[in-house]
């Protein structure tokens, strides 16, 4: 049975970043996929219940489905290692540096993987500068959240300083990107295969977390429609791009493809959201793999360290 291969399984969810209200949608909706395949899950919310219950409780393993700050970013899953709780995604390292954008840009230029180029901010820097050398438009976001929580796209230099006063609110680690103009794309990682890329057309006001989550104005594209030679060596990137941060199990790669056949990596979700919008259970189905099995893949997957 089901529920005896996996024991009692926690599914991890809420918390306490900006991110909770996504992750309650995320969580629901894989605590609903493992019950119906028969596995004993329980919804366990780490911002109502201190984590150390997971033992007293008796759980197997934990299904993490919480997103950004203290879920996303190796701090859970530092107490699961502790714990001895197998646990789904990435390990603490990995999960702290894919947390950080700055820090996964690191990374990724020392292996060669493309992404666009950046500038530190702070209160003291000089902005025109940086619009200088950057170019306009620019993107300013905080480093350590997710979901486009925070992020401006600045079209002057003299909406720079009030963009990075407003993604410093959220965190003290504040990056100002180029612009990469081109078609959004997501590459989904499950295991040690790409799912088929998901092309994001999004309305005028742009894909932000309103339009992410709670409206149905943004397209979603599955097969992307791009040429297959283009998708395979995004395909063979993303899993690069995956694998040198260290991320194991199942993670989406978020990335600009531009019209001259180019492409740039934004960023690396090491916990995906898994609600009615979200695009690792989109790119799923096209590769034939239900919610359900997706969500037992996943769950067969946790590991510690």
């Amino acid at each position: 049975m089901t529920e005896g291969k996996f024991g009692k399984v926690a599914v991890l969810l809420g918390g306490t970043s900006a991110e909770r209200e996504i992750s309650l949608m995320s969580g629901r909706a894989v605590l609903a996929a493992l019950q119906a395949a028969g596995v004993d899950a329980h919804a366990f919310d780490p911002a109502e219940t201190s984590l150390w219950r997971l033992q007293d409780d008796g759980y197997a393993r934990a299904f993490i489905a919480l997103h950004g700050r203290f879920g996303e970013d190796g701090t859970v899953q530092g107490v699961l290692e502790t714990l001895g709780i197998p646990y789904t995604g990435s390990g603490v390292m990995a999960s702290a540096l894919a947390m950080d954008k700055w820090r996964t840009k690191l990374v990724w230029l020392a292996a060669g993987v493309p992404t666009p180029r950046y500038r530190i901010l702070e209160a003291r820097t000089d902005f025109a500068a940086v619009a200088a050398d950057l170019g306009l438009p620019l993107i300013v976001k905080p480093a350590r959240e997710g979901s486009s929580i925070g992020v401006t796209k600045v079209a002057a230099a003299d909406e720079l300083a009030a963009a990075y006063q407003a993604a410093a609110q959220l965190d003290p680690l504040v990056l100002a990107e180029e612009f990469v103009a081109g078609q959004e794309l997501t590459a989904a990682v499950l295991g040690d295969r790409v799912l088929p890329l998901v092309r994001i057309e999004p309305r005028a006001t742009g894909y932000d977390y309103e339009n992410k989550y709670f409206t149905d104005a943004v397209r979603y594209h599955c097969p992307a429609g791009i040429d297959p030679a283009i998708e395979a060596e995004i395909g063979r990137r993303a899993l690069q791009s995956f694998r040198v941060l260290g991320c194991r199990g199942w993670g989406r790669a978020d990335l600009i493809l531009r019209g001259d056949g180019s492409f740039s990596f934004l960023e690396m979700n090491t916990s995906p959201g898994m609600t009615g919008h979200s695009l690792v259970p989109m790119a799923a189905r096209a590769a034939g793999i239900g919610f359900g099995d997706l969500v037992l893949r996943i769950l067969e997957g946790a590991g510690r360290g």
